[in-house]
């Protein structure tokens, strides 16, 4: 039995809030780009949320047409490699392939495309660029294989529920060598079962400011209530 070694931890009074990944995540394998292992990928633009959190890495893809300037903010606040999205649905082809060029030239460690991106797009984005392309997958049924012969380095599967059961099938299909990325889900059981799947990536959703916010209001109405007693 292999016996778990122990992490000294130094925390900072003004900095102790943060938004802390599931621990479960660790047990992936990760995926090493440009000599960074990465286990855990938070899903959020939000910059504040970004400068806080404990997460190997950040994805950042947004329902919005990519822009050069949340993409700069973005890689300007994160501590840790920001994987950006160029669109692929409604913004596509050479728009997209231009802005993946800028991500790179920004510092972007890869660039997310959205599982309606053609294979040409990507071919032609995998010509342009130097740092790797990340092709979401949705469905069983998405062409994963076509993204991959096209230039795609990393798969992200975003399947839902059916997120295992789409991992496990591509990772039986193309064994161990393919670095897949997967959203774990809600629960840390949910998670494990991903990554037992065979993801060696778990992007995680964070709480919204919003919600955090509400809590930290709680506690110091809490407090006064607590003084005045």
């Amino acid at each position: 039995m292999t016996k778990e070694k122990y992490i000294p931890e130094v925390k900072s009074k003004l900095r102790s809030r943060i938004i802390e990944v599931p621990p479960v995540i660790y047990k992936a394998s990760g995926i090493k780009v440009l000599g960074t292992r990465i286990k855990s990928l938070l899903f959020s633009t939000d910059v504040a949320i970004i400068k806080n959190t404990n997460a190997n890495s950040i994805i950042a893809v947004y329902p919005f047409t990519p822009q050069l300037a949340i993409t700069q903010a973005i890689l300007e606040v994160a501590p840790v490699p920001v994987f950006a999205g160029v669109g692929g649905g409604l913004t596509t082809g050479k728009r997209s392939i231009d802005i993946a060029l800028q991500a790179e030239l920004m510092g972007a460690y890869g660039v997310v495309v959205n599982a309606p991106t053609s294979t040409d797009v990507i071919s032609k984005m995998y010509n342009r660029i130097d740092i790797p392309i990340i092709a979401t997958v949705v469905s069983e049924y998405d062409d994963y294989k076509g993204k991959l012969d096209a230039g795609a380095r990393i798969l992200n599967i975003s399947g839902g529920p059916k997120t295992p059961e789409i991992v496990k099938k591509i990772r039986n299909e193309y064994g161990k060598e393919l670095p897949i990325i997967a959203t774990g889900g809600p629960t840390d059981e949910s998670i494990l079962k991903t990554i037992e799947a065979g993801a060696n990536s778990i992007t995680y959703t964070p709480p919204s400011s919003a919600d955090i916010f509400a809590e930290v209001m709680d506690n110091y109405r809490n407090d006064k209530k607590m003084n005045k007693a």
